[in-house]
């Protein structure tokens, strides 16, 4: 090779390594840059900083640029301007003031960018949407707050946020509507702050009236609140003789609105959502060319002493989890530039060998980085998902057990006649509740133990089967000596709950208690063993449980002859399609994700019950006393090679099961029908049985206890010879099992309505 090829295979080369390394770089280049301009800087703004980081970790294709004007209208009107002129895509705006900003978010909307404004208002028209509270509202709704404390009289202050700031103007206006309502009520002054605690301290200090006579003060944020209260301590000498407190912003943190309500410092506040991770899905929305609305409302709520605590629980398990989140979004970004070094190094060395070796040997290389990042992706991909149902299963579960007992609650007596305070503070908790749930799904869905209680002993224990033959009043020897069930009437059906947590089943037992018999188990394998022993008429499991999980669980209990008819639902956190489709595939009768509807699952337990009867009524079990009830050959389907027609029946597995098992039992009665010893337990004995499991089996799929089928084979097979044989009565009472002919007349009377001779 020459010089100048030796020259050209390098430039080759060199193209090959560096013009995929060019192509990889553009593509890490976002889709989306969005600029937010913040008018200030304070923890409630921190607080939805983060909600949007946390909603741009769901979207790869969007970079934040964020500013702050730091109360200054000047300077945010140059943060705005800048922004623009950085080439952003969208621009979300919270304005310093009403006025002074419009002309930069003008300038800006002409532009083709679009704008949403959020939290303040601006005297412009050109924006392209607006997200935010109703101010007015609350300060309409702290107003009456504060008159209904005091009882319709007393004396009121108020320190109002940053002069012409939409916010200050609407909560002002609303506080002081809300107030001529209550004439008892006066408005000894109203203070200009800037939303600041240092603010509403100075203007404490600068005024010259007298605050002695003041009973409550509202305060336009909580900080501003505070800086009251301090001032006061320091004008008062102490906090004996100070007057209520009450803010907006409803902050959860450390010092924060609801804590400080909780600590009885403030006497309520309001929650002024922040919704970070809402504003950015509407960014996204509009940005995408999906439906939006052009005024959205934020959802807020009062926050007092009695729901305080509630909310800080809440919020400290949400941020928990966020914490996850961002700790996997961390490892995710480790893991992607983990990768893009690993690209970046293979290219290089790709290129270094290529100077070496033959193209083919560039090629293999290549190709099997390739396959190892897809492994290491696909790899990655099943952590996430088992991260999140682990999540989804953590939460859920305690959301499950607020809900219920909560709409269980409100639908008693004592709450449909309790007082409008506290039917007020239930529906702010299951309002609450209900929108945590609902961050929890929007996080969720954006990604794709005690021992169990000792079981009652089964009553069937306790009863003596009687006499199938018992003699009548004359003195007639018995057919049989066996055991009897109880009768059917007014006997609840039995219920089996398996679950790992003890506050689920004993919130499953209250809701189930009233119509069921109900026995818990508290994982899958005590579960089984009491599915095995009680054969209960339904099963309510949870899927994910130590020592056995659901889905094993119930495949198991639909393979066992003595379980296989027993409808299974699973109850469960895991809501992804794949989770369903593995329960039902793992033989569940039903699927329903928590949390979940107390009705619902009384509907559904309800009509897999009925739909039992089907194979009863397949089996006879339906037929009037005086018609013969025989045990048919069940239908088994042809083996897999032989060609079924189209209109033959389907069977599932767990049917096929049960057919399989009234054969056995039809079986095992032929063979022994002469027998007038034969009992109950010597057929459970043949098929390998208790005599409850038999009994309750035979029970739950024909509607007809062993004896009474027992009794009606005799029958029905004594009414076939006397049609089709010379044989006379006595001749087929013992050959059918009777040990006496007068008492086979008077069953064979009772059943068919005619005396056996007749029949000839």
């Amino acid at each position: 090779m020459n010089y100048r090829s030796m020259i050209l295979l390098l430039v080759v080369m060199a193209a090959m390594v560096f013009v995929p390394l060019a192509t990889s770089c553009n593509r890490d280049k976002p889709q989306y840059v969005i600029g937010v301009s913040q008018c200030s800087e304070d923890i409630w703004r921190d607080k939805q900083n983060a909600e949007l980081r946390l909603g741009a970790y769901f979207h790869d294709n969007v970079e934040l640029r964020f500013a702050v004007a730091y109360d200054s209208d000047e300077r945010q009107v140059q943060q705005i301007d800048s922004l623009v002129a950085t080439g952003i895509h969208l621009l979300i705006v919270a304005p310093n003031q009403v006025s002074t900003i419009s002309p930069a978010i003008d300038r800006a909307f002409d532009k083709g960018i679009p704008v949403i404004v959020f939290e303040r208002k601006t005297n412009s028209q050109k924006y392209t949407a607006y997200i935010g509270a109703d101010n007015y509202e609350m300060g309409q709704i702290m107003g009456d707050y504060v008159a209904d404390r005091m009882n319709g009289t007393g004396t009121v202050m108020e320190v109002m946020g940053l002069k012409g700031s939409s916010p200050a103007i609407e909560r002002h206006k609303g506080f002081v509507d809300a107030l001529k309502a209550h004439p008892g009520i006066h408005l000894l002054a109203t203070l200009q702050g800037d939303w600041t605690e240092e603010s509403a301290y100075q203007a404490v200090k600068a005024y010259d009236g007298d605050f002695s006579t003041v009973d409550f003060v509202f305060g336009q944020n909580d900080r501003m609140a505070m800086g009251v209260r301090q001032a006061l301590i320091e004008q008062r000498g102490g906090q004996a003789s100070l007057p209520m407190f009450c803010g907006i912003d409803g902050l959860a943190g450390k010092n924060g609105g609801i804590q400080l309500v909780r600590d009885s410092i403030l006497d309520a506040t309001y929650i002024y959502p922040t919704r970070g991770d809402q504003l950015l899905q509407l960014a996204m929305d509009i940005l995408d060319g999906k439906p939006y609305d052009k005024e959205v409302r934020l959802m807020s709520a009062l926050v007092t002493r009695e729901n305080a605590n509630v909310l800080l629980m809440e919020n400290e398990e949400i941020v928990r989890q966020s914490a996850y989140i961002d700790q996997l979004h961390d490892m995710a970004n480790g893991y992607l530039k983990k990768l893009s070094n690993q690209r970046l190094l293979t290219l290089f060395t790709i290129g270094i060998v290529a100077l070496l070796l033959v193209v083919l040997v560039i090629i293999y290389m290549y190709h099997l980085q390739r396959a190892k990042i897809a492994e290491e992706r696909e790899q990655m991909a099943h952590a996430q998902l088992d991260f999140y149902t682990q999540v989804s299963h953590q939460l859920r579960t305690p959301l499950t057990l607020i809900e219920g007992p909560l709409d269980q609650l409100a639908d008693t007596p004592d709450m449909r006649q309790a007082s409008d305070a506290t039917a007020q503070m239930l529906a702010i908790v299951r309002r609450n509740t209900a929108q945590l749930s609902g961050l929890v799904n929007q996080i969720l869905d954006a990604q794709v133990g005690a021992d169990a209680k000792d079981l009652v002993q089964d009553e069937m224990d306790a009863i003596t089967v009687m006499d199938a033959g018992q003699s009548d009043a004359a003195g007639t020897p018995s057919e049989v000596t066996a055991g009897t069930a109880p009768a059917d009437s007014g006997e609840q059906p039995r219920l089996l709950i398996v679950d790992d947590n003890a506050d689920i089943r004993t919130y499953l037992r209250t809701i189930l208690q009233g119509q069921y018999q109900v026995s818990e188990a508290p994982d899958g394998q005590k579960g089984l063993e009491v599915a095995c022993e009680e054969v209960p008429d339904l099963i309510v499991s949870d899927v994910m449980m130590p020592v056995m999980n659901g889905l094993e669980f119930c495949l198991r209990v639909k393979n066992d002859t003595i379980t296989s008819h027993i409808p299974v639902i699973l109850l469960t956190a895991r809501a992804l399609s794949k989770h369903q489709i593995e329960g039902y595939e793992s033989g569940a009768d039903a699927y329903i994700t928590k949390p979940f509807s107390a009705d619902l699952l009384l509907a559904r337990i309800s009509n897999l019950l009925r739909s039992r009867h089907k194979l009863k009524d397949i089996w006879g079990s339906g037929l009037s006393p005086k018609e013969p009830v025989v045990i048919e050959e069940p239908v088994v389907p042809e083996p897999k090679d032989t060609q079924m027609p189209a209109s033959a029946p389907r069977f599932s597995p767990s049917e096929l099961r049960d057919n399989e098992f009234i054969a056995r039992f039809k079986k095992v009665v032929d063979e022994r029908l002469a027998d007038s010893d034969l009992s109950v337990e010597d057929i459970a004995s043949d098929m390998h049985l208790s005599r409850v499991q038999l009994y309750r089996k035979v029970k739950a799929l024909t509607g007809a206890t062993p004896v009474e089928l027992l009794r009606k084979a005799r029958l029905t097979r004594g009414r076939q010879l006397l049609e089709t044989t010379s044989k006379n009565i006595s001749e087929v009472a013992y050959e059918v099992g009777f040990s006496a002919p007068s008492y086979f007349t008077k069953c064979y009377k009772d059943e068919f309505g005619t005396l056996p001779g007749e029949g000839r």
